[in-house]
């Protein structure tokens, strides 16, 4: 799938805070967490999560997304495109599922907040500029 820069920044950025609050579903202890932290621990913390979001984001399906909506993809997709790009981990079963269930939930919690596709057609800009 083709996304934005910005809407990649978002989507990484949504993840992040999820795991700096600790638990799914506590965005404002995340977001909390997340403005009490250095700018150096926010780049380690978005660096990993991305190493997790972003290869899997990128192994979505193309799907047509008409301006003014987010892209939105079955669970069976989302779950394809984490167990294409899990690989071989040398863990065992149970640890492996896991895995695959956290992976599938930061991906889901960063393609919720993917913001609306704007119309390039219609941006205005100000005669200033």
């Amino acid at each position: 799938m083709r996304f934005t820069e910005h809407e990649l920044t978002v989507a990484v950025t949504a993840a992040a805070k999820i795991v700096a609050g600790g638990k799914v579903g506590r965005r404002a202890k995340g977001e909390a967490a997340w403005e009490s932290m250095s700018k150096i621990d926010r780049y380690h913390l978005l660096d990993a999560v991305g190493s997790q979001v972003l290869p899997v984001l990128l192994a979505l399906p193309d799907v047509e997304v008409p301006a003014g909506t987010r892209p939105t993809f079955t669970d069976a997709q989302i779950a394809a495109a984490v167990e294409q790009t899990f690989g071989e981990s040398g863990v065992g079963r149970l640890r492996q599922k896991v895995a695959v269930a956290a992976r599938l939930t930061l991906v889901r919690t960063a393609l919720a907040q993917l913001p609306v596709r704007q119309d390039p057609d219609a941006l205005i800009v100000p005669d200033h500029l």
